[in-house]
């Protein structure tokens, strides 16, 4: 117990001790970030019987895929800032509700459109969970080593769910319609509903000053044509109009800057950037989810497309990774204890470093194994890193403020994820199309080979045996040198944040 000046005596942060009800309140709020995550990536594997029973146009099948995580990140800044107005438990509870609600009609959508705003809806509704959960798992938890340890379960179901979503999918498709992949949000949003207002205790900030709407407004205008634009720049290449779009995003973000700088009661406080601790961890945020989405990205579909597994195989292969991922999540509450975060975060990216190195040695031919091994030391630097990233950023700002700092962190996550479909995706894309041997191909087949690694499988499927054989190769050869290209960037980036980290925080 310490005394300040005037004030009386006060709890030592050290001396407080989460109780029952309070880790039962983190298992609630835990699986709800597993859910949210698994949504996130759940979809893609339901998209051929989707379109089989919808029949939507191509324009519409992107929608569907993509408005989820464009909505999210567009709404993260403020559905963050406005927990902290209202109560962020009030806040998670009726995302709850409307995720519920919109996972029921995204199950039994009828048309492409209906299912498109169906998937707006979830992404409106998960973007007030995610700042929340962890908003109040940093209040709930005052405790230093406690608050890790919550904040480690809380990452290890966030990556955790994002990389098990393709297994997830995968065995719901295999024994049901493709309707399961959204009715599995409903037992456990209704759990939430339920079980939460008597496990978790509300919390906001008791001045929180006047909502900016203005604020709100340029922060979804800058992030959603950035997501957008470069996600659409990995699947058709990059356009004038994609360039002008992202232009919009980064012009509103530049306003969106300026205003918070201006205002007495800023949405997004900006000094908290002048602190090497919140900045150096947002930073690291991103880039070690770049690097794990980039690799879920070309590490799928080398499974399935090189080596010919089916789904299912693919997400039992990554399931180590996975679980590596989740493992040392938990693990970085325990490695803080012993020796500073500087070491752990530090160590925990250069391994990450050397997963994405051993992909250098991958082939055409067969190396699942090698796959298995090269996934499961990136997923668990990667999974030190998002729980330490989380926890610097939320233990860096007073618990009234948050959910603003959560939302920051997740919007790194947000971009992190955009960026490394869209950046190594671009580069494993762009040195497939280059040493793809269309010679003997038709100009219409010739351009279906060259649009994605799928493309050409399914061109030298229906092509004569010789043709189909050597278009096989060639996609086969340099898809896998685009992987290479790509596992050699991603190392550097995270062996080069490994250093910064180091350097940043090591008197920290």
């Amino acid at each position: 117990m310490t005394v300040i000046a005037g004030k009386g005596p006060t709890l030592d942060p050290t001396e407080v001790r989460a109780s029952a009800r309070d880790w039962l309140g983190l298992v609630v709020l835990a699986f709800s970030v597993l859910l949210i995550s698994v949504d996130a990536t759940v979809l893609d594997l339901a998209m051929p019987s989707i379109s089989a029973d919808l029949a939507p146009s191509s324009t519409q099948l992107l929608w569907i895929v993509d408005v989820y995580s464009f909505v999210l990140a567009g709404l993260l800044i403020t559905m963050g800032t406005l927990g902290d107005r209202i109560g962020r438990r009030r806040l998670l509870l009726i995302g709850a509700a409307g995720f519920g609600i919109a996972s029921m009609i995204a199950a039994w959508s009828v048309s492409p459109e209906m299912l498109i705003a169906a998937r707006v809806l979830q992404g409106i509704s998960g973007a007030t969970l995610m700042p929340a959960t962890l908003g109040l798992i940093r209040t709930i938890f005052v405790n230093p080593r406690q608050r890790t340890t919550a904040i480690g379960v809380w990452g290890a179901m966030a990556g955790g769910g994002a990389a098990a979503g393709p297994l997830v999918g995968g065995w719901l498709l295999e024994h049901f319609w493709w309707g399961s992949v959204f009715l599995i949000n409903i037992p456990v949003m209704a759990v939430l509903i339920i079980v939460g207002p008597m496990v978790i205790a509300e919390a906001k900030d008791p001045n929180p000053g006047r909502f900016d709407l203005v604020s709100a407004g340029l922060s979804m205008l800058a992030m959603i044509p950035l997501v957008y634009a470069v996600k659409e720049s990995v699947v058709h290449g990059p356009t004038i109009a994609l360039a002008a779009i992202g232009a919009v995003g980064v012009a509103a973000g530049w306003a969106f800057i300026h205003r918070q700088r201006t205002l007495p009661n800023p949405m997004l406080d900006l000094s908290l950037f002048s602190r090497p601790a919140f900045s150096t961890a947002v930073l690291t945020n991103l880039l070690s989810v770049f690097a794990l989405s980039g690799v879920l990205f070309f590490g799928s579909q080398y499974l399935q497309l090189v080596l010919g597994k089916s789904p299912l195989q693919a997400g039992l292969l990554m399931l180590p990774g996975t679980a590596m991922s989740v493992i040392f999540s938990l693990a970085a509450a325990w490695l803080v204890r012993r020796w500073k975060p500087s070491v752990v975060l530090s160590i925990g990216l250069a391994v990450s470093s050397i997963g994405a190195a051993v992909m250098l040695w991958l082939h055409a031919d067969g190396g699942a194994g090698l796959f298995i091994v090269a996934f499961m030391l990136t997923g668990s630097g990667v999974g030190v890193a998002l729980t330490l990233t989380s926890d610097l950023v939320v233990g860096s700002v007073e618990p009234e403020r948050a959910g603003a700092a959560s939302a920051v962190s997740e919007t790194a996550y947000e971009l992190g994820v955009a960026l490394g479909v869209a950046v190594l995706g671009s580069v494993v894309l762009a040195i497939f199309r280059k040493g793809l041997d269309v010679s003997a191909l038709g100009a219409d087949d010739a351009h279906s080979a060259q649009e994605t690694l799928g493309g050409a499988v399914g061109v030298a499927k229906s092509a004569p045996d010789m043709v189909g054989a050597q278009l096989l190769d060639s996609a086969h050869l340099s898809f896998v040198s685009g992987m290479h290209v790509a596992a050699a960037a991603t190392a550097i980036i995270l062996f080069a944040n490994a250093v910064l980290v180091y350097r940043m925080m090591r008197s920290r």
